[in-house]
């Protein structure tokens, strides 16, 4: 592939800035140099940094490119994730708590990584970690996008772009819990959970920067909903677009669609 193969398309709907990137590893490489850019200037600004990171296949590209970067001042980072089911300890092997730590905790050794417990009584659980990351100033939210369009575990027909919670928990939409299974998380749908602890819209979108890494085919139609369908919580994705100060990473499998 040539160099100007690999340059990114860039386009813009609505408030939504967007690059379309040849593949899945141009795309992590762009959005983990988005992601230190956005740390370096809050650790330079305040002397910390607070980020949100998402789990899942789609996130392996980037967050293998982020633990690669060089002099992040990781020292001075805490982390948090977005969601995990009820129930699930943290030594699970489909915990998002777990697959953080494998995927990114244990390589860069930030300050702090804060874990949502699932198996923790699930609505005193989310007050808890709603309430924790509320109090924080959140710096960068890093996250994807569903197969059915949901941002975390907020789910059509559930989902609410305007929450007053910041955390809450939700009862799973199938299609999310049949992404698991397909993604290789569980054997089969009777063995995922129904129900899970989110951050909600309002707190994901909170954060002074929000990076939206999205690559496959099989997210194609989902992109293309959020994108050209209607603003609304049947796509929750489609609250994006309004979203002047986040940016969409796609690589051209997901920007298929469009």
């Amino acid at each position: 592939m040539t160099t100007t193969e690999r340059q990114p398309q860039r386009l813009q709907i609505d408030t939504l800035p967007i690059e379309v990137h040849a593949d899945a590893e141009s795309l992590g490489a762009a959005a983990a140099a988005g992601a230190a850019a956005a740390i370096r200037a809050a650790v330079a600004d305040r002397g910390e940094a607070h980020v949100i990171l998402a789990t899942g296949t789609s996130q392996l590209a980037f967050l293998d490119a982020l633990a690669e970067l060089p002099d992040l001042p990781w020292p001075k980072v805490e982390l948090y994730h977005m969601d995990e089911y009820v129930g699930l300890d943290g030594d699970h092997p489909a915990s998002f708590r777990r697959f953080l730590r494998e995927r990114i905790v244990e390589r860069v050794r930030p300050r702090a990584f804060h874990e949502i417990h699932g198996d923790a009584p699930p609505e005193a659980e989310a007050t808890r970690y709603g309430g924790l990351v509320a109090a924080r100033r959140i710096d960068l939210t890093c996250m994807g996008i569903g197969e059915n369009g949901h941002l975390a575990f907020n789910d059509p027909p559930d989902a609410r772009f305007d929450d007053p919670l910041p955390a809450r928990v939700v009862r799973l939409d199938e299609a999310s819990r049949r992404q698991q299974v397909g993604e290789g998380h569980f054997p089969g749908l009777e063995a995922v959970p129904t129900h899970a602890i989110t951050l909600t819209i309002p707190t994901l979108l909170a954060a002074t920067r929000v990076q939206v890494v999205v690559p496959e085919a099989r997210k194609a139609d989902a992109v293309r909903r959020a994108l050209h369908g209607a603003i609304d919580e049947a796509c929750p994705a489609s609250v994006l677009r309004r979203a002047n100060h986040a940016t969409l990473y796609l690589d051209r499998d997901a920007a298929g669609a469009l």
